[in-house]
Parts: C-alpha cells; sequence; structure tokens
C-alpha cells in the first residue's frame, strides 16, 4: 500500500516503513504525527486519487530527529559593478519514519491516546496537612 501526501509545500510518495525528510514539523523524537493531506492512496491495482484530498485518509508517522540540512551558498554578482553578496542557508528538516497507511477515518493509536488528556492526581491530602498544622 502507497500513498502520496503533500506537507511543506512538497509532495511526497510513502510506504510503510519508509523514512522521508520534510520540511520541520512540530514534535520531539518519539512524537507520532498524523499528515492528514494525503492526495492518492493505493493498493495494487485500486488507486484513489482525491479531489483534491482522500476524505477519511490519513498517515500515522513517527519522529526520528530534528536536522538541519546541509547548507546552500546564495552568491549574487553584476558584473563591472563591484556588486557581490554571499548568504548562507540551512534549512530545518524533520525526519520522520512512516509507521502506518489509514483509510477509512481510521486513527492512529498513539495519536488517540494522546488526544485524551489524563487526569491530575489529586492534591487533597498535602492540602489537609497544611491545614491541620
Amino acid at each position: 500500500m502507497f500513498a502520496v501526501i503533500k506537507t511543506g509545500g512538497k509532495q511526497y510518495k510513502v510506504a510503510k516503513n519508509d523514512v522521508i525528510r520534510v520540511e520541520r514539523l512540530t514534535g520531539e523524537a518519539g512524537d507520532v504525527v498524523e499528515l492528514g493531506e494525503i492526495l492518492m492512496v493505493g493498493e495494487g491495482d485500486s488507486v484513489t486519487v482525491g479531489a483534491p484530498t482522500v476524505s477519511g485518509a490519513a498517515v500515522a508517522a513517527t519522529v526520528l530527529e530534528q536536522i538541519r540540512d546541509d547548507k546552500v551558498i546564495v552568491f549574487k554578482k553584476k558584473r563591472r559593478q563591484n556588486y557581490r553578496r554571499k548568504n548562507g542557508h540551512r534549512q530545518h528538516l524533520t525526519v520522520l519514519r512512516v509507521t502506518d497507511i489509514l483509510t477509512d477515518g481510521r486513527k492512529p493509536e498513539a495519536v488517540q491516546a494522546a488526544a485524551e488528556p489524563e487526569k491530575p492526581a489529586r492534591k487533597t491530602a498535602a492540602r489537609k496537612k497544611k491545614t491541620e498544622e
């Protein structure tokens, strides 16, 4: 099974367990990210093309690391004008491992667990001790 996703203004064809480098996404190493802009999903001969996206489809990926790409040198020059400008740029990237391609509106398990907030532990015992003293 494969999917074509769009993130950071670029399109990527991904399958399960693929490692891709995309423009920076929020999250730390080990976090699960859900990519929801799916342009096409296919398995064997059956292909579903979205208009513009496939409804109910998502790709779950795990953040492996946050890195910076190699430096790109930008050099501008106008001949005979003594005009020269040199700049460098390093793009921030996120390395992802695709864990699952989901269809029919399913959600990844790790994202569902993170969406449900945990109840904070009660601190009534500490308050009672302070009031008794």
